[in-house]
C-alpha cells in the first residue's frame, strides 16, 4: 500500500472536512474522470476509481475514523485489517455499500447508476415558447392598442390528432425494444466494476412506440407548422423593451403536454417632442424673452392636447415646472399616472432692425444693475465691487 494517495489529498479536502464538502469534492472529481466523459482515458479512469475508493471510506464514519487512526493499513488485508477492497470487491458487481453514491452519480449521468431516476421519454413534454416583435408609436404604448400580429407556431396534426398515425390506422404499437419508455439500458464492466447506463432507444427514436403507416400530412412526427394570427391588447403604461407573454400560444407540447407560451416584445418609436423615464415624461418649451420677463400664459403640449399654463414673471432659463399626472398611466396602476416636466429655454431674438436694437438699449440702460442680480454678483465676485 505504499504506493497509495492520502484520500484526503486525492479528494483535495483537508483532514478536517465535513460530509459536505467530502462529498461535493467528489461529485466533482467524478464528473471531471467519468468514463463516459473520457472514453478510452486510462488515466482519467485511474483518476476516477482513487476518487471511489477515496470517497467509499471517507463518506463512512467508522470507515473514516479507522482510516484516520490507522490509514491505508486498515483496509489492508496483508496487515490485518478487516475490510479489504478485494479489487475492489467492496463495490460488488455495482456499488455495495456506497449509500448514496447512485443518487449522486445518477444525478449527474440521467440516472446511469440506478440512483438518479430518468423521466420517460414518451411522457408529456411541454411545448416551446415562442418570440416575436411589435413595433408601436409613443401614444399607443402610453393608452394602451390592440394590434393584430402573425406568426409560425408548431402544432398538433390536425390528420392525425398528433399520433403521426394515418387516419383510419391502427399503427401506432409500443416499442418492443424498450417496451414503451424510449430508453435503453446498458451494462459497461471495468475492472471489478460494473456501470449501468442508459440511453434512446434505437429502434423507436426514444418515443417509445413504433409507428406502421405513418401520417402523410406530417410524416409520422405528430407535429405540423401552422400561420397564425392573433389581435393582442398591448396595456397602457408599456415601456420601450417590455414583453407581453400569451399564455398557452406558443408551440403545442407532444403526449399531452401543455401549450408554450407566445412571447411579445415591445418596440416604442421615439417620439417628436417628449421623452420618457419610467413613468414621467420630459419635454423643453421655448420662451420669447417678452415671455420671460413679464410672465405669460403659454399652451404647453399634452400627449392628450395642448393646456394653458402660467409662467410666472422673471423666469430664468432653465426652469423646470411640473404638470400633475399628466405622464404615463402605471400599468395596472388604477388610474395612477406620472408627471410631465417641462425645462423652459429663452430665445434670444436675432437680426433686429436699428428701431427694435434702439429700444433693447434703451431697455437696458433703464434696467440698470438692479434688476440682473446674477449679473451684479459675477463680477462682483472678480473684481470685489
Amino acid at each position: 500500500m505504499a504506493d497509495k494517495r492520502d484520500y484526503y489529498e486525492v479528494l483535495g479536502v483537508d483532514k478536517n472536512a465535513d460530509a459536505g464538502t467530502i462529498k461535493k469534492a467528489y461529485y466533482k472529481l467524478a464528473k471531471q474522470y467519468h468514463p463516459d466523459a473520457n472514453p478510452g482515458d486510462k488515466v482519467a479512469e485511474e483518476k476516477f476509481k482513487e476518487a471511489n475508493e477515496a470517497y467509499e471510506i471517507l463518506s463512512d464514519a467508522e470507515k473514516k475514523a479507522k482510516y484516520d487512526q490507522f490509514g491505508h493499513a486498515a483496509f489492508d488485508p496483508a496487515m490485518g485489517g478487516g475490510e479489504g477492497f478485494g479489487g475492489f470487491g467492496g463495490f460488488g458487481g455495482g456499488f455495495g455499500d456506497f449509500g448514496d453514491l447512485g443518487d449522486i452519480l445518477g444525478g449527474m449521468f440521467g440516472g446511469a447508476f440506478g440512483g438518479g431516476s430518468s423521466r420517460r421519454r414518451n411522457g408529456p413534454v411541454p411545448g416551446d415558447d415562442i418570440g416575436t416583435s411589435v413595433s408601436i408609436t409613443f401614444e399607443e404604448a402610453v393608452f394602451g392598442v390592440k394590434k393584430d400580429i402573425s406568426y409560425t407556431r408548431v402544432c398538433r396534426c390536425a390528420d392525425c390528432q398528433g399520433t403521426g398515425a394515418s387516419e383510419g390506422s391502427s399503427g401506432v404499437e409500443t416499442c418492443s425494444a424498450c417496451h414503451g419508455s424510449g430508453q435503453v439500458r446498458r451494462v459497461q464492466r471495468m475492472g471489478g466494476m460494473s456501470f449501468q447506463s442508459t440511453a434512446p432507444c434505437d429502434a423507436c427514436r426514444g418515443s417509445g412506440k413504433i409507428i406502421k403507416n405513418p401520417c402523410s400530412k406530417c410524416r409520422g412526427s405528430g407535429m405540423t407548422r401552422e400561420n397564425k394570427r392573433l389581435t393582442v391588447s398591448i396595456p397602457a403604461g408599456i415601456d420601450d423593451g417590455e414583453r407581453v407573454a400569451l399564455r398557452g400560444q406558443g408551440n403545442d407540447g407532444r403526449n399531452g403536454g401543455p401549450a408554450g407560451d407566445l412571447i411579445l416584445s415591445v418596440s416604442v418609436r421615439k417620439h417628436a417632442v417628449f421623452e420618457r423615464d419610467g413613468y414621467n415624461i420630459y419635454c423643453e418649451v421655448p420662451l420669447t424673452v417678452a415671455e420671460a420677463t413679464l410672465g405669460a400664459e403659454i399652451d404647453i403640449p399634452t400627449l392628450e392636447g395642448n393646456v394653458k399654463y402660467t409662467i410666472p414673471e422673471g423666469t430664468q432659463p432653465g426652469t423646470k415646472f411640473t404638470m400633475r399626472g399628466k405622464g404615463v398611466p402605471y400599468v395596472n396602476g388604477n388610474g395612477r399616472r406620472g408627471d410631465l416636466i417641462f425645462r423652459v429655454t429663452v430665445e434670444i431674438p436675432k437680426g433686429l432692425n436699428d428701431k427694435q436694437k434702439a429700444a433693447m438699449k434703451a431697455f437696458a440702460e433703464s434696467c440698470g444693475e438692479s434688476n440682473y442680480a446674477k449679473h451684479k454678483q459675477f463680477f462682483k465676485k472678480i473684481f470685489g465691487k
